[in-house]
């Protein structure tokens, strides 16, 4: 642990160092951030696969991009920003158009969560108070960064003392050519996931969830990303490219595969697996360059994929969807792993 800077304000922010072999991953308090993984390819050459920044002042600056944060209270988008519970209706700060996106304006992400260092890893403490960005209940969330051999495993939980919705993810972009190394539109995905959750023009899901097969969204098989981006596809025109939520396939609450990512060029693989329902891929499509990360590279569009794995987009207004409802007595628990590695 070393101090990496002081908020604005005045809070210390410490940065955290974790390595297991050739790997080395670092974690921040500010937004409990995933800062960077390097990570070597198949001859043994070791690169940064997480955009992000050198400097804690380039992340106080960013309000838009998200990298590599823990997003809360509620990931992704919230229709209109309202939602009901046991009657009761609430209202989150509209931030993405008419949706609330990312727990509103000032999310998780922008906080500096307390912190202590635990066995393989660091550990990162939120409390977020009763009616912070419109939401009900004061939560205690807890998010575990551990590294363990090629394995990079976060651990979340969460408690409140008044019924909630909550929805916790991981916000990193990745690029296994390495940060500085251009578009990931080469990259082979393979997505464990038989459905996903179409959306309309606002990007809320309609709450179909509509098989993949024979379309542009299956990734069933290990397929070039950029293969079918750019195709007359409905979907694909109104989120810019893939911001879609997929349907992980098996049981909800075990860890099991969701995705496999592979760089043809030098060898690299990441492997996801989660707990959750969903997973959220995303390529990068709303980076403008108007970020300068590593090395003086401006991040443009798709330079960076997200893999966001969560509950479904909108779950609070979709009786369908598995429940992101918390109430006191109970225990929000999430797991997800990235597994990193090569092949010849």
């Amino acid at each position: 642990m070393s101090l990496w800077g002081h908020t604005a304000d005045g809070v210390a922010v410490p940065i955290f160092t974790l390595k297991s072999g050739k790997i080395e991953a670092r974690v921040t308090a500010y937004g409990a951030k995933l800062v960077s993984v390097r990570t070597p390819d198949r001859n043994g050459k070791l690169a940064d696969v997480v955009l992000g920044y050198d400097h804690l002042d380039d992340y106080l600056k960013d309000n838009d991009t998200h990298f590599g944060s823990i997003v809360g209270r509620f990931g992704n988008r919230i229709a209109m920003g309202r939602f009901s519970i046991d009657g009761i209706s609430y209202q989150v700060p509209q931030n993405n158009g008419t949706n609330a996106l990312h727990g509103g304006p000032k999310g998780f992400d922008r906080y500096v969560w307390e912190s202590r260092e635990a066995s393989d890893g660091v550990e990162f403490t939120h409390v977020s108070p009763d009616g912070h960005m419109g939401f009900p209940g004061t939560l205690t969330a807890k998010v575990k960064y551990s590294l363990s051999g090629n394995t990079l495993r976060i651990d979340y939980t969460a408690t409140t003392d008044k019924p909630t919705v909550v929805n916790l993810t991981n916000h990193a972009y990745f690029n296994l050519r390495g940060d500085d190394q251009g578009d990931i539109l080469g990259g082979l995905l393979q997505l464990n996931a038989d459905r996903m959750t179409t959306v309309n023009a606002d990007l809320i899901p309609t709450g179909e969830l509509a098989s993949v097969a024979g379309t542009p969204f299956d990734f069933s098989k290990p397929t070039v990303v950029g293969a079918r981006i750019n195709d007359q596809n409905e979907q694909l025109k109104l989120g810019g490219g893939y911001d879609h939520n997929f349907v992980v396939n098996g049981q909800p609450g075990s860890l099991r595969l969701a995705a496999i990512m592979t760089e043809p060029e030098n060898g690299r693989t990441m492997t996801v697996e989660t707990t959750e329902p969903g997973v959220q891929f995303y390529t990068g499509n709303f980076l403008s360059g108007a970020f300068t990360g590593r090395h003086g590279i401006s991040y443009g569009k798709r330079t960076g994929f997200c893999l966001e794995t969560q509950h479904y987009p909108d779950s609070p207004n979709q009786p369908s969807f598995p429940s992101t409802l918390l109430r006191p007595g109970d225990t929000f628990k999430s797991t997800t792993t990235f597994a990193f590695g090569t092949t010849k």
